[in-house]
């Protein structure tokens, strides 16, 4: 005992971290253990501090929720009782333990009910109620009321059994009807003071989550109307009424609904006032309670057809919600709870057949065309002053805001269509072109944000006002970063527009390549290029001497941060890919040349951390503008969402690209020897040839053998995962070409062996080498699976190398290697090496399954498992029988949980499937689930 009173000392308030946690590890094992039952009411004693009293009443929680088949039957009464005692003990005494010894009751009562206590929580009312104990009445109260609440909590949290819990909420529904008059009575009272009244109304919330049916609660919802009016119970009624309302089962109860329409429209009054009074409380709790049922029930309420009108006024004070006066989130939190309700209303009426539909769409399209002028409004910008007084954070949180907003009108054009740009289109037209001095900027760029979200991703090309908006774009004085971000997100959301109608080009690109040299709007310039260069680039050429000039000259004066610098690059490779061959090398000359000076020179230094990020970033430039440089005409007109097929180049000689590429391979070369050791470096320059290997594909031919060469010698020296990478892309595209199997077989072998050099080391240091070396492997043998003929192949080698794969702890390496091992047996059949292999030492790969499926892997790769278990069963039938015989033969493998009967029904279903893939994963779910000794407990239910 005094152990236990030095270690809760010692958790509360030793101040070394360390003596803390082991305190609390060893209240852990003391809560769980058979003695907690003494020590737990002698830690409860009235001469003890509340925090050790604290950690007595958890305890007895801890032993009733978790560890209830430990209790004797005899003991559920005495146990009932004391706890009984214990609550009227602490019903004036500290609030935090009274807590914990409710939840302790509650979960006893949940546990023993229907059967073993029926009538628990009409027996808890008795109880308190009754005179007794020498405890004031208004403390029992508040007692009560406290057990009544953590009832229906502690239920939601329970770790009942998916039947008992069906029987248990049967149960604890059957019993409202003592809890309902109660709640009532204490609500209705005249002299009830204010905390009973805040309490019952928690206590409300807590029971209607039980799908309390909304009829038997509608007079307590309506008391809570009445509470509203009390600031001291305004924030317990809105969330009681705002979860009686939400119950998914409370739409069947269609009259009570229509009964609560005229009271939630009741509240206007007191909305309008806190309104006016800048009280945000009040005004955003009626707002929740008017969006609640509006967004849960707008469809019951739409069917009433005779009750249009009132409907009608709450979608209206809904609106006036949206609409709420301020700047959110300064000054307001509220209009963004709103925008679900707009979507689910559009649904719902969307959803209705033709007629009904029509009628509806009377009514509501003018709602609709007043919610975009609110969500416009709502989206401005505020004043300059203002909006330099807000904190990053608040700016955050109205950037996402207005990409809600954005989101909403997307949607709601899906109802109001082509109208609704002619809306905002003419809006924009009288903005412009008015005499009118006062109107802001915030305005403009409002109207155009609505524009732009409608554009992004609705086809917008048959839409007759685009070529009157692209015609307004260039009236519009741009003095300020909002609004110029907003235009050229706007040209950029048009892009696709601009293809069809190359002619309005000119009016655009102007203003695009002038934002390219501001910073500020470095995000939108740099993006709208990018689209432009992509849609139009067949339109382009004749603007491309001067968006490179432009491009070169922001590049030069190094205006933009890395990630828009690379994106610039992949805008000109677009461009360039429009252009004659010799035009797009004169344009790559000038464009590369101060780059490759500038490389040749950061070569010759010493490496030094700051020309290591000079060098990463050129090579980076280089393989974002190799990444899109394609000179090969797509085929446009290949419908179907078919991945364009790639037509003969129109132009004769070598691709500017490899060109370019070639005359650069020496100086990368020199940097790579310099850099080996830096895998950021060795990595940025395997993706110059990946990238390009990858838009290029036979294309790249010419420097198969150079980059075979160089990719071995750099592997052998030092070996890094990105190399491995590059190979696989390299086996991927030329390993099937005669003329190119030579030195791809070369290098394929050299990679291997130096991997199978590593293995003999110690390989866990490297788990990402492993992972790449496996995907590599198997790339290998899903297109050339000649490479394992080769006589320099240790084909036995690799195979082991994978079984000490398989038992990785990193889940990528592990899913790396079961591809491996379903890519390798299928060719059992056709590749000598593998099928000797697998003859002599597959039961080793079985084994290490096994392993994995009894614990040793985590469960989030056993499908992984199952392929190769399937793949196995599949390729080598014979053996896996008499594998599994003898693997599952040895006591205590692979678990000590699973008896022999359950490895042999195991055994048995596997070597029975033999095309069901899907069964197979899920009888190894279910074998593992045995294994790890969780099968049936909830940890099973997440799987």
């Amino acid at each position: 005992d005094l152990t236990m009173f030095y270690a809760l000392h010692q958790l509360y308030y030793d101040p070394n971290i360390e003596n803390k946690n082991l305190a609390q590890k060893w209240l852990m094992q003391a809560q769980v253990s058979p003695q907690a039952w003494q020590f737990c009411w002698a830690l409860l004693s009235p001469d003890k501090v509340p925090e050790i009293q604290y950690f007595g009443a958890s305890a007895l929680h801890t032993k009733i929720s978790r560890y209830w088949g430990d209790i004797p039957t005899e003991q559920y009464d005495s146990l009932k009782s004391q706890l009984f005692a214990q609550i009227a003990r602490f019903a004036s005494g500290s609030k935090i333990v009274l807590t914990r010894l409710c939840v302790a009751l509650a979960s006893l009562a949940l546990n023993m009910m229907p059967e073993a206590w029926p009538g628990a929580v009409t027996e808890m009312v008795r109880v308190f109620q009754e005179e007794g104990g020498g405890v004031d009445g208004r403390a029992r109260c508040l007692a009560l009321l406290e057990l009544l609440t953590v009832l229906p909590e502690e239920f939601q949290t329970s770790r009942l059994p998916q039947y008992r819990k069906g029987q248990v909420r049967g149960a604890l529904g059957s019993e409202w009807v003592a809890v309902s008059p109660l709640l009532q009575q204490l609500l209705r009272q005249a002299d009830s003071p204010g905390l009973v009244k805040a309490r019952v109304l928690k206590c409300l919330s807590s029971w209607v989550l039980l799908d309390v049916p909304l009829n038997e609660s509608e007079g307590l919802v309506e008391d809570c109307f009445t509470a509203l009016g009390d600031p001291e119970l305004f924030d317990a009624a809105v969330e009681a009424i705002v979860n009686a309302i939400s119950q998914p089962d409370s739409q069947r109860y269609v009259n009570t609904l229509l009964k609560l329409v005229p009271q939630v429209l009741q509240l206007q009054e007191q909305l309008r006032e806190a309104v006016q009074n800048g009280d945000m409380e009040t005004s955003h709790g009626i707002c929740r309670i008017a969006i609640a049922l509006g967004e849960n029930h707008s469809r019951a309420l739409l069917e009433q057809v005779e009750h249009w009108q009132g409907f009608l006024a709450l979608v209206n004070m809904i609106m006036f919600c949206t609409g709420i006066p301020g700047h959110y989130p300064v000054n307001e939190t509220t209009s963004s709870l709103t925008l679900t309700f707009w979507y689910t209303l559009q649904d719902d009426i969307m959803s209705f057949e033709a007629e009904k539909q029509a009628v509806y769409l009377q009514v509501y399209r003018p709602v609709y065309f007043q919610l975009v002028d609110v969500l416009l409004h709502k989206a401005q910008f505020p004043a300059d002053e203002e909006y330099a007084s807000w904190s990053s954070d608040e700016k955050e949180q109205f950037r996402i805001y207005r990409v809600d907003i954005s989101d909403t009108l997307m949607y709601v054009y899906e109802m109001l269509g082509a109208e609704l740009l002619s809306n905002l289109y003419d809006k924009l037209g009288r903005l412009l072109t008015s005499s009118d001095q006062s109107t802001s900027w915030q305005h403009t760029e409002a109207l155009l944000y609505g524009f732009q979200s409608i554009a992004e991703t609705i086809d917008v090309n048959y839409s007759d006002v685009i070529p009157g908006l692209i015609g307004l774009i260039p009236r519009i004085s741009i003095t300020n970063v909002q609004l110029a971000d907003t235009v050229m997100f706007t040209i950029g959301a048009l892009a696709e527009w601009l293809a069809d109608h190359p002619v309005m080009l000119s009016s655009v690109l102007p203003l695009v390549l002038q934002a390219l040299g501001n910073p500020d709007l470095s995000i939108s310039s740099v993006s709208t290029l990018k689209k432009i260069c992509r849609e139009c680039k067949y339109d382009l050429p004749p603007y491309a001497t001067n968006i490179v000039a432009v491009s070169q000259e922001v590049l030069i004066k190094q205006i933009h941060k890395t990630s828009q610098c690379m994106w610039l690059m992949q805008a000109l490779g677009f461009l360039l890919s429009a252009l004659p061959v010799e035009e797009i090398l004169r344009n790559l000359h000038s464009l590369i040349t101060p780059y490759i000076q500038q490389l040749e020179k950061l070569s010759e230094e010493t490496p030094n951390p700051s020309n290591k990020l000079a060098i990463i970033h050129i090579l980076g430039l280089l393989s974002n503008l190799f990444t899109t440089l394609d000179i090969t005409k797509q085929d446009e007109e290949s419908g179907d969402n078919q991945p364009p097929v790639k037509s003969a180049p129109p132009q004769t000689g070598p691709n500017p690209v490899v060109v370019v590429l070639q005359q650069v391979f020496a100086l990368i070369q020199n940097v790579l020897s310099k850099w080996l050791n830096d895998s950021q470096v060795v990595e940025a320059v395997c993706a110059i040839f990946e990238k390009s290997v990858k838009t290029l594909l036979h294309e790249f031919a010419p420097m198969v053998s150079q980059l075979s060469e160089m990719l071995g010698q750099m592997y052998s020296t030092i070996p890094q995962a990105s190399a491995l990478d590059l190979t696989r892309q390299m086996v991927h595209i030329f390993a099937s070409e005669t003329d190119h199997f030579p030195p791809i077989r070369a290098l394929f072998e050299l990679v291997t062996s130096v991997t199978l050099s590593i293995f003999q080391q110690g390989p866990r240091d490297h788990p990402d080498i492993v992972d790449s070396f496996m995907q590599l492997q198997a790339q290998a043998l899903k297109r050339k699976p000649d490479l394992f003929l080769s006589e320099n192949l240790d084909v036995k080698a690799v195979f082991h190398c994978g079984v000490l794969s398989l038992k990785f702890p990193e889940a990528p390496t592990v899913k790396s290697t079961c591809l491996f091992f379903t890519e390798l047996l299928p060719h059992c059949a056709d590749v000598p090496p593998v099928a000797q292999v697998v003859q002599e030492d597959g039961k080793l790969l079985l084994q290490a399954v096994l392993e994995a499926i009894g614990g040793q892997s985590s469960r989030s790769v056993m499908d992984q498992f199952a392929e190769v278990l399937f793949s196995l069963n599949k390729h080598c039938f014979s053996l896996l029988t008499v594998w599994l015989k003898e693997a599952l033969q040895s006591p205590g493998f692979p678990s000590t949980r699973v008896s022999e009967e359950q490895k042999d029904t195991f055994s048995q279903q596997v070597l029975r499937e033999r095309v069901n893939k899907r069964r197979v994963k899920d009888i190894v779910k279910e074998f593992t689930l045995m294994c790890r000794g969780l099968h049936g407990t909830e940890y099973a239910a997440d799987y």
